[in-house]
């Protein structure tokens, strides 16, 4: 059974740093694209960056410069490493592991950026 589970959320002040980390179990991960995405209160959900099956990086132009996405096959996990952080970051952070027709989500971790 495939599962993802995010874990490195908390609270943080401006300008402050998080790592978070997903971590699967139950997929070939090193066949899956792994994904960050983020919803807001109130607002939809946001992709923030991915990262390929075969290492490639994409990041949303709000958190470029200050995000960077790392992945370890051997650990079936992937890292989203925040730096800078601010406000608007605020926010339930989800990853999901995506191959051909097949997805799967994790239930998020909590990033609040607050003084």
């Amino acid at each position: 059974q495939a599962q993802l589970v995010e874990s490195g959320g908390g609270l943080v002040q401006p300008g402050g740093s998080l790592r978070l980390s997903c971590a699967a179990s139950g997929i070939s991960f090193s066949m899956y694209d792994i994904g960050w995405y983020r919803q807001a209160p109130g607002k939809g959900r946001e992709w923030v960056a991915t990262i390929t099956a075969g290492g490639s990086t994409n990041y949303a132009d709000s958190v470029k410069g200050r995000f960077s996405i790392s992945r370890d096959n051997g650990k079936k996990s992937v890292s989203l490493e925040m730096n800078s952080l601010k406000s608007e970051d605020t926010a339930l952070y989800y990853c999901d592991a995506r191959f051909l027709s097949l997805r799967y989500w994790g239930q998020g971790t909590q990033v609040t950026v607050s003084s």
